[in-house]
């Protein structure tokens, strides 16, 4: 975990990579409940039996899934100290080389690519590469926009 005692030293970092996270066990239940909160239940996300003879050789995460665990997958990369709070704004150039199969664990590196100020803190953009643990191709990569409040 890399801790920044404030936004100062977090633009300090600009160009770094912030680090790499703990390994996430991507479970079935959780693909299934993103199904429901999404209503994306296409077959090889949720018919496993289906699934095992698709083209992935089982169910396989949502890409959009995937992006959403980029908050709990980068929580223990790094942290800001002395701030109000950290608010997501959105995201860049978002792009799913690797689909991740049920019961495979996925991590996440962390670089900060830019860092600009905006009213009440920083604009930060961070690169997030989900790696997926035995592949070649990660999982995803993405520039996360995140508003540091003062």
């Amino acid at each position: 975990m890399r801790v920044f005692k404030d936004i100062e030293e977090l633009a300090a970092a600009k160009g770094e990579v912030l680090g790499t996270g703990e390994w996430r066990e991507v479970t079935q239940d959780a693909v299934n409940l993103f199904a429901d909160a999404t209503g994306d239940h296409q077959w090889i996300h949720v018919d496993v039996e289906r699934a095992e003879a698709g083209p992935f050789g089982g169910p396989i995460a949502h890409g959009y899934m995937t992006l959403s665990l980029v908050p709990v997958l980068v929580k223990d990369i790094y942290r800001v100290e002395n701030v109000t709070m950290v608010v997501n704004y959105g995201s860049n150039k978002v792009r799913f080389p690797s689909p991740v199969r049920v019961g495979s664990r996925v991590r996440a590196t962390s670089e900060l690519l830019d860092i600009t100020d905006v009213p009440g803190g920083k604009q930060a953009v961070t690169k997030v590469t989900i790696e997926i643990e035995g592949a070649d191709k990660p999982a995803c990569v993405a520039e996360i926009v995140s508003r540091v409040i003062a």
